[in-house]
């Protein structure tokens, strides 16, 4: 059964949350603040982590910071911070999904899915483009045969690049594509995600095509 670690230091939200998931066929943990959820984290293997930024002890961005030194286990915040520099900060920490309070119940629950249906699929070919070589069944990225650390939505990011080389491939297609709902002409945190990613292949594939998208090439 998929484990979600809900960390939330408002009671009724957290029992909200775990009411809504726990109907939905998942097993859940919840934590009221950071140092909880970090101890969890510790203690038992989960598959998806919801967190609140402002908590206790620890807050959303040190909980996320410490879980991403040890796995890539996706992470979505949850939270009432609605300002751009709160969304990049959780998306250069390698979140996968941002999530603004007052929220629906229902678009956050198609979002979990979304990410437990990509995290669960079982495909066995390998992606190669140059020095890099994706491995979807596994999750696992080479760069010139050197193992590489992706967040979930940076590896997924490349594996649609990798499926489409040279073709561009529109930003709202691709938030459209990982994220399931339509980017209303807000692309800045697709933006970040290809920045950190390029960070970490550190080759000159991923080209911007101005005021259209991004695509796969070898460049002239």
């Amino acid at each position: 059964m998929t484990h979600i670690l809900i960390a939330e230091d408002d009671f009724d939200i957290r029992e909200l949350l775990t009411e809504l998931l726990e109907s939905s066929g998942y097993q859940v943990s919840s934590a009221a603040n950071g140092m909880e959820a970090l101890q969890l984290y510790r203690s038992s293997s989960f598959d998806l982590i919801i967190l609140d930024i402002m908590m206790p002890f620890f807050d959303g961005f040190e909980v996320a910071r410490n879980i991403r030194k040890q796995s890539q286990t996706p992470i979505i915040f949850l939270t009432a911070l609605q300002d751009e520099e709160s969304q990049v900060k959780g998306f250069d920490l390698g979140i996968d999904d941002y999530i603004a309070k007052p929220f629906s119940l229902r678009i956050l629950l198609r979002r979990i899915e979304a990410i437990i249906r990509r995290i669960q699929s079982n495909e066995d070919e390998c992606l190669s483009f140059r020095e890099i070589t994706l491995f979807p069944s596994s999750y696992n990225v080479l760069i010139s045969g050197n193992p590489t650390t992706l967040t979930l939505k940076e590896f997924q990011i490349l594996h649609l690049l990798l499926e489409h080389p040279g073709r561009v491939l529109e930003r709202e297609q691709l938030i459209q594509q990982l994220w399931g709902f339509d980017a209303l002409g807000d692309t800045r945190f697709l933006d970040t995600h290809i920045k950190n990613l390029r960070k970490k292949i550190d080759l000159p594939y991923i080209q911007t095509v101005k005021g259209v998208g991004y695509k796969l090439e070898t460049p002239n």
